[in-house]
């Protein structure tokens, strides 16, 4: 059994959302980034989504680029990625990555997968990469026993949907909207509606982002997902104060957010 489906199964025995919270690593070092996971942790998230710093970043919105870019600037590396994922699984946690292609490929498909795995980590969300030409992953993935998650949005067919859910494990990642990350005033309307698409395809757990940024939201999100993806909204705290101030505003944050998808708003 995967280690996602144990943390979906639990939530759904309690009636509950699960809490992604994301942060990428090396940002504003990689000890730094590994305390803000580890807080992130203590103060309720479910997953951790390890952001792996990338220089063209074509999904992600203002607020991860600048954190990536501090990343990149202070030389953070593929190698320090899979060492906090380590120090973050060795937590507790239950870790999961998200990263372009390009990285996985350079580093080589089969020793990515080998040393995620070995690290700890759980699964792999892939943004840039559809599942019909995602051959060689999928094969690396399976053979690490490493959940595959893939994306959805809006404007994805229901043929393109079935087949997105039946080539994904752990969770799809339903994209609420069509754009680049970010925390917004109000969620999309359009994310109820791709959940129940995905449903009618798949019985597959769906994780919605994109927007989310405060409990409230959270709780709204949690009502018809099964797990909502925070990102911009608890790196922000990072990036206006990388002192232990931000650390405080990051546990508040995500305290509110996990108890928002604990007491989901049907």
């Amino acid at each position: 059994m995967s280690q996602l489906q144990v943390v979906f199964d639990n939530a759904k025995a309690e009636d509950r959302g699960v809490l992604v919270g994301c942060m990428p690593a090396g940002f504003p070092t990689v000890d730094h980034g590994i305390d803000s996971m580890r807080a992130m942790v203590e103060a309720g998230v479910d997953i951790v989504e390890v952001e792996l710093a990338y220089s063209d970043p074509v999904m992600d919105g203002p607020v991860i680029q600048r954190a990536s870019e501090i990343a990149l600037a202070n030389g953070v590396r593929t190698t320090d990625v899979i060492r906090s994922i380590e120090a973050v699984a060795a937590s507790g946690a239950t870790v999961i990555l998200m990263t372009y292609w390009n990285p996985i490929e350079r580093y080589g498909v089969d020793r990515f997968a080998r040393d995620f795995a070995a690290a700890g980590g759980a699964g792999i969300v892939t943004p840039d990469l559809i599942p019909d030409e995602a051959g060689e992953w999928i094969a690396a993935a399976d053979a690490y026993n490493l959940d595959k998650i893939f994306l959805v949005a809006p404007s994805s067919t229901d043929t393109r949907l079935a087949m997105t859910a039946k080539a994904s494990r752990g969770f799809v990642y339903a994209t609420s909207v069509m754009g680049v990350t970010g925390a917004r005033a109000e969620t999309s309307n359009a994310a109820p509606r791709l959940v129940e698409r995905v449903r009618a395809v798949s019985d597959i757990p769906v994780g919605v982002g994109l927007g989310v940024r405060d409990g409230a939201q959270a709780g709204a999100v949690a009502g018809y997902a099964d797990a909502v993806i925070v990102g911009s909204a608890l790196i922000q705290c990072v990036l206006d104060s990388p002192d232990a101030d931000g650390r405080a505003a990051l546990g508040k944050l995500t305290a509110e957010l996990a108890d928002g998808v604990r007491n989901r708003r049907r």
